[in-house]
Protein backbone atom coordinates (compact mmCIF):
# COMPACT_ATOMS: atom_id res chain seq x y z
CA UNK A 1 0.00 0.00 0.00
CA UNK A 2 1.37 3.33 -1.40
CA UNK A 3 1.76 5.78 1.88
CA UNK A 4 1.26 8.97 -0.85
CA UNK A 5 -2.47 6.90 -1.56
CA UNK A 6 -3.15 7.07 2.28
CA UNK A 7 -1.91 10.89 2.05
CA UNK A 8 -4.08 11.91 -0.78
CA UNK A 9 -7.03 10.23 1.28
CA UNK A 10 -6.57 12.43 4.03
CA UNK A 11 -5.95 15.41 2.00
CA UNK A 12 -9.77 14.95 0.24
CA UNK A 13 -10.91 14.29 3.38
CA UNK A 14 -9.38 17.16 5.17
CA UNK A 15 -10.80 19.39 1.62
CA UNK A 16 -14.44 18.27 2.29
CA UNK A 17 -13.44 19.49 6.22
CA UNK A 18 -13.44 15.90 7.69
CA UNK A 19 -9.65 15.29 9.39
CA UNK A 20 -8.80 11.68 10.18
CA UNK A 21 -6.09 10.47 11.71
CA UNK A 22 -3.46 8.50 10.31
CA UNK A 23 -5.32 5.18 11.25
CA UNK A 24 -8.60 5.93 9.88
CA UNK A 25 -7.71 7.21 6.78
CA UNK A 26 -5.16 3.93 5.91
CA UNK A 27 -8.14 1.60 7.18
CA UNK A 28 -10.41 3.54 5.11
CA UNK A 29 -8.45 3.05 1.94
CA UNK A 30 -8.27 -0.59 2.52
CA UNK A 31 -11.81 -0.85 2.82
CA UNK A 32 -11.90 1.22 -0.94
CA UNK A 33 -9.20 -1.32 -2.28
CA UNK A 34 -10.43 -4.42 -0.85
CA UNK A 35 -14.08 -3.50 -1.69
CA UNK A 36 -14.49 -4.55 1.71
CA UNK A 37 -17.20 -2.96 4.48
CA UNK A 38 -16.18 -0.99 7.00
CA UNK A 39 -17.22 -1.04 10.47
CA UNK A 40 -17.21 2.04 12.79
CA UNK A 41 -17.46 1.53 16.76
CA UNK A 42 -17.12 4.55 18.99
CA UNK A 43 -19.14 7.24 21.35
CA UNK A 44 -21.59 9.15 19.74
CA UNK A 45 -21.18 12.39 17.89
CA UNK A 46 -17.07 11.42 17.04
CA UNK A 47 -17.79 11.40 13.27
CA UNK A 48 -18.91 8.32 12.24
CA UNK A 49 -21.57 8.88 10.40
CA UNK A 50 -20.06 12.14 8.95
CA UNK A 51 -17.69 9.74 7.26
CA UNK A 52 -19.78 8.17 5.07
CA UNK A 53 -21.12 11.48 4.06
CA UNK A 54 -18.00 12.57 2.94
CA UNK A 55 -17.04 9.82 1.26
CA UNK A 56 -20.03 10.35 -1.02
CA UNK A 57 -18.68 13.85 -1.65
CA UNK A 58 -15.49 12.72 -2.44
CA UNK A 59 -15.85 9.67 -4.69
CA UNK A 60 -19.02 11.28 -6.82
CA UNK A 61 -21.37 8.61 -5.31
CA UNK A 62 -25.03 8.93 -4.14
CA UNK A 63 -25.04 8.39 -0.35
CA UNK A 64 -27.97 5.54 0.56
CA UNK A 65 -28.69 5.59 4.21
CA UNK A 66 -30.25 2.74 6.25
CA UNK A 67 -30.82 4.12 9.58
CA UNK A 68 -31.33 1.11 11.86
CA UNK A 69 -33.98 0.89 14.87
CA UNK A 70 -35.24 -1.96 17.22
CA UNK A 71 -37.58 -3.86 15.07
CA UNK A 72 -36.33 -2.90 11.55
CA UNK A 73 -36.72 -5.79 9.33
CA UNK A 74 -36.57 -6.61 5.54
CA UNK A 75 -39.89 -4.46 4.54
CA UNK A 76 -38.11 -1.74 5.67
CA UNK A 77 -34.71 -2.18 4.76
CA UNK A 78 -34.48 -4.60 1.22
CA UNK A 79 -37.95 -4.32 -0.04
CA UNK A 80 -41.64 -4.26 -0.50
CA UNK A 81 -44.21 -4.87 -1.88
CA UNK A 82 -46.70 -2.32 -3.21
CA UNK A 83 -50.17 -3.28 -1.92
CA UNK A 84 -51.59 -0.27 -3.69
CA UNK A 85 -50.63 -0.54 -7.08
CA UNK A 86 -51.64 -4.26 -7.05
CA UNK A 87 -54.54 -3.50 -6.04
CA UNK A 88 -55.23 -0.71 -8.58
CA UNK A 89 -54.17 -2.87 -11.24
CA UNK A 90 -56.38 -5.65 -10.44
CA UNK A 91 -59.50 -3.07 -9.87
CA UNK A 92 -58.51 -1.91 -13.66
CA UNK A 93 -58.36 -4.95 -14.91
CA UNK A 94 -61.37 -6.32 -13.89
CA UNK A 95 -63.09 -3.22 -15.15
CA UNK A 96 -61.55 -3.65 -18.13
CA UNK A 97 -62.78 -7.46 -18.33
CA UNK A 98 -66.62 -5.86 -17.35
CA UNK A 99 -66.40 -3.90 -20.25
CA UNK A 100 -65.28 -6.60 -22.50
CA UNK A 101 -61.68 -6.20 -22.58
CA UNK A 102 -59.18 -9.21 -22.48
CA UNK A 103 -56.41 -8.09 -20.82
CA UNK A 104 -54.73 -10.80 -19.09
CA UNK A 105 -53.67 -10.81 -15.36
CA UNK A 106 -50.20 -10.64 -14.70
CA UNK A 107 -47.63 -11.73 -12.29
CA UNK A 108 -48.73 -9.25 -9.40
CA UNK A 109 -45.49 -10.37 -7.69
CA UNK A 110 -42.92 -8.89 -10.41
CA UNK A 111 -40.71 -6.36 -10.83
CA UNK A 112 -43.40 -3.51 -11.55
CA UNK A 113 -45.03 -3.75 -7.87
CA UNK A 114 -41.34 -4.36 -6.39
CA UNK A 115 -41.12 -1.01 -4.10
CA UNK A 116 -36.91 -0.74 -3.51
CA UNK A 117 -35.71 -0.21 -0.15
CA UNK A 118 -32.09 1.11 0.90
CA UNK A 119 -30.41 -2.19 0.72
CA UNK A 120 -31.69 -3.48 -2.34
CA UNK A 121 -31.32 0.17 -4.21
CA UNK A 122 -27.79 -0.05 -3.10
CA UNK A 123 -27.29 -3.43 -4.78
CA UNK A 124 -28.95 -2.88 -8.39
CA UNK A 125 -27.62 0.06 -8.68
CA UNK A 126 -26.54 1.68 -12.13
CA UNK A 127 -25.21 4.95 -10.88
CA UNK A 128 -22.31 6.12 -12.98
CA UNK A 129 -20.10 6.10 -9.62
CA UNK A 130 -20.33 2.98 -6.89
CA UNK A 131 -23.20 4.37 -4.29
CA UNK A 132 -21.77 4.69 -0.50
CA UNK A 133 -24.33 2.51 1.80
CA UNK A 134 -24.18 3.43 4.98
CA UNK A 135 -25.91 0.93 7.46
CA UNK A 136 -26.44 3.33 10.27
CA UNK A 137 -26.06 2.69 13.99
CA UNK A 138 -26.61 -1.64 13.42
CA UNK A 139 -26.08 -2.00 16.44
CA UNK A 140 -29.66 -0.75 17.60
CA UNK A 141 -30.89 -3.28 15.30
CA UNK A 142 -32.04 -7.04 16.53
CA UNK A 143 -30.41 -10.35 16.02
CA UNK A 144 -32.74 -11.56 13.09
CA UNK A 145 -31.97 -8.37 11.18
CA UNK A 146 -27.66 -8.78 11.53
CA UNK A 147 -28.11 -12.37 10.95
CA UNK A 148 -29.85 -11.14 7.42
CA UNK A 149 -27.00 -8.63 6.80
CA UNK A 150 -24.66 -11.45 6.42
CA UNK A 151 -25.72 -12.82 2.92
CA UNK A 152 -25.39 -8.97 1.69
CA UNK A 153 -21.92 -8.74 3.01
CA UNK A 154 -20.96 -11.69 2.41
CA UNK A 155 -22.13 -12.23 -1.93
CA UNK A 156 -23.54 -8.74 -1.75
CA UNK A 157 -26.69 -10.62 -3.31
CA UNK A 158 -30.55 -10.73 -2.13
CA UNK A 159 -32.90 -13.57 -2.43
CA UNK A 160 -36.51 -12.29 -3.11
CA UNK A 161 -38.61 -15.57 -2.77
CA UNK A 162 -41.00 -14.35 -5.81
CA UNK A 163 -38.18 -13.07 -8.17
CA UNK A 164 -35.31 -14.72 -7.04
CA UNK A 165 -31.28 -14.03 -6.14
CA UNK A 166 -30.46 -10.37 -7.00
CA UNK A 167 -26.28 -9.85 -7.37
CA UNK A 168 -25.08 -6.82 -7.51
CA UNK A 169 -23.20 -6.04 -10.63
CA UNK A 170 -20.63 -3.90 -9.26
CA UNK A 171 -20.28 -3.64 -5.01
CA UNK A 172 -21.34 -0.16 -3.26
CA UNK A 173 -19.18 1.04 -1.06
CA UNK A 174 -20.22 0.18 2.61
CA UNK A 175 -19.92 1.76 6.16
CA UNK A 176 -21.10 0.44 9.10
CA UNK A 177 -21.72 2.43 12.48
CA UNK A 178 -22.15 1.07 15.67
CA UNK A 179 -22.14 3.22 19.13
CA UNK A 180 -21.88 -0.23 20.93
CA UNK A 181 -24.93 -0.29 22.94
CA UNK A 182 -24.73 -4.05 22.65
CA UNK A 183 -21.91 -6.28 20.96
CA UNK A 184 -22.01 -6.95 17.20
CA UNK A 185 -21.78 -10.64 16.43
CA UNK A 186 -18.05 -12.83 15.28
CA UNK A 187 -19.69 -13.46 12.10
CA UNK A 188 -20.61 -9.99 10.99
CA UNK A 189 -17.29 -8.57 12.06
CA UNK A 190 -15.35 -11.29 9.90
CA UNK A 191 -16.81 -9.66 7.07
CA UNK A 192 -15.64 -5.81 7.72
CA UNK A 193 -12.82 -3.90 8.34
CA UNK A 194 -12.73 -2.39 11.61
CA UNK A 195 -11.92 0.80 13.40
CA UNK A 196 -12.38 2.26 16.84
CA UNK A 197 -13.11 6.41 16.91
CA UNK A 198 -12.42 7.78 20.00
CA UNK A 199 -12.52 11.59 21.05
CA UNK A 200 -9.48 13.60 19.62
CA UNK A 201 -6.60 14.54 21.33
CA UNK A 202 -7.25 18.59 22.33
CA UNK A 203 -5.28 19.65 19.44
CA UNK A 204 -6.86 17.57 16.90
CA UNK A 205 -10.11 19.00 18.67
CA UNK A 206 -8.64 22.30 17.87
CA UNK A 207 -8.23 21.74 14.51
CA UNK A 208 -11.50 20.46 13.73
CA UNK A 209 -13.46 23.36 15.31
CA UNK A 210 -11.16 25.66 13.59
CA UNK A 211 -12.03 23.37 9.92
CA UNK A 212 -15.80 22.82 10.39
CA UNK A 213 -16.21 26.52 12.43
CA UNK A 214 -14.90 29.13 10.12
CA UNK A 215 -14.46 32.63 11.30
CA UNK A 216 -14.12 31.06 14.56
CA UNK A 217 -11.73 33.09 16.90
CA UNK A 218 -8.76 30.75 17.45
CA UNK A 219 -9.38 31.82 21.36
CA UNK A 220 -12.44 30.46 21.04
CA UNK A 221 -11.79 27.58 19.20
CA UNK A 222 -9.01 26.44 22.07
CA UNK A 223 -11.11 27.33 24.84
CA UNK A 224 -14.36 25.49 23.71
CA UNK A 225 -12.58 22.59 22.93
CA UNK A 226 -10.54 22.69 26.22
CA UNK A 227 -13.94 23.20 28.20
CA UNK A 228 -15.31 20.01 26.28
CA UNK A 229 -12.62 18.10 27.15
CA UNK A 230 -12.96 18.71 30.96
CA UNK A 231 -16.83 17.78 30.71
CA UNK A 232 -15.57 14.39 29.57
CA UNK A 233 -13.78 13.61 32.56
CA UNK A 234 -16.65 14.13 34.56
CA UNK A 235 -18.98 11.00 35.18
CA UNK A 236 -22.07 11.98 32.67
CA UNK A 237 -24.84 10.51 31.36
CA UNK A 238 -23.84 11.17 28.24
CA UNK A 239 -20.20 12.33 27.20
CA UNK A 240 -20.32 15.05 24.82
CA UNK A 241 -18.46 14.46 21.35
CA UNK A 242 -16.90 16.14 18.81
CA UNK A 243 -20.42 16.86 17.04
CA UNK A 244 -21.55 18.20 19.92
CA UNK A 245 -18.31 21.03 20.45
CA UNK A 246 -18.85 22.23 16.50
CA UNK A 247 -22.41 22.90 17.70
CA UNK A 248 -21.87 24.43 20.36
CA UNK A 249 -19.13 26.93 19.14
CA UNK A 250 -21.39 27.44 16.35
CA UNK A 251 -23.90 28.71 19.62
CA UNK A 252 -21.16 30.47 20.94
CA UNK A 253 -20.18 32.49 17.72
CA UNK A 254 -23.65 33.45 16.99
CA UNK A 255 -23.82 35.44 19.89
CA UNK A 256 -20.97 37.27 19.05
CA UNK A 257 -18.25 35.30 22.07
CA UNK A 258 -14.78 35.93 21.23
CA UNK A 259 -13.73 33.87 24.11
CA UNK A 260 -15.11 31.74 26.92
CA UNK A 261 -17.72 33.48 29.88
CA UNK A 262 -18.86 31.75 32.83
CA UNK A 263 -22.73 33.65 32.06
CA UNK A 264 -22.59 32.49 28.49
CA UNK A 265 -21.48 29.28 29.19
CA UNK A 266 -24.36 28.06 31.57
CA UNK A 267 -26.69 29.84 29.57
CA UNK A 268 -25.59 27.52 26.58
CA UNK A 269 -24.61 24.44 27.68
CA UNK A 270 -28.00 22.51 26.48
CA UNK A 271 -25.80 23.06 23.22
CA UNK A 272 -22.95 20.46 24.50
CA UNK A 273 -25.26 18.29 26.82
CA UNK A 274 -28.09 16.31 26.20
CA UNK A 275 -29.55 15.56 30.03
CA UNK A 276 -30.74 17.97 32.77
CA UNK A 277 -28.82 15.44 34.80
CA UNK A 278 -25.78 16.18 33.36
CA UNK A 279 -26.24 19.96 33.16
CA UNK A 280 -26.39 19.82 37.34
CA UNK A 281 -23.72 17.62 37.77
CA UNK A 282 -21.64 20.17 35.52
CA UNK A 283 -23.16 23.35 38.02
CA UNK A 284 -22.10 21.34 41.03
CA UNK A 285 -18.92 20.33 39.77
CA UNK A 286 -18.23 24.13 39.56
CA UNK A 287 -18.86 25.61 36.38
CA UNK A 288 -16.48 28.70 36.58
CA UNK A 289 -13.58 26.53 37.53
CA UNK A 290 -14.10 24.54 34.61
CA UNK A 291 -14.31 27.59 32.50
CA UNK A 292 -11.19 29.04 34.27
CA UNK A 293 -9.73 26.01 33.57
CA UNK A 294 -10.50 26.34 30.01
CA UNK A 295 -8.82 29.88 29.54
CA UNK A 296 -5.64 28.96 31.36
CA UNK A 297 -6.82 31.21 34.16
Amino acid sequence: MPPDAVDALSESLREHAYLADRGLATVLHLSLVLEKPLLLEGEAGVGKTELAKVLADITGGRLIRLQCYEGIDVAHALYDWSYARQLLYIRTLEAAQAGGGKERLHELFGREFLERRPLLDAIENDDPQPPVLLIDEIDRADDEFEAFLLELLSDFQVTIPEIGTIRATRRPLVILTSNRTRELHDALKRRCLYHWIGHPSLEREIEIVRVRVPGVPERLAAEAAAFVQELRRLDLAKSPGVAETIDWTQALLALGQQELDAGVVDATLGSVLKYHEDVERVRDAGLRELVGEARGT
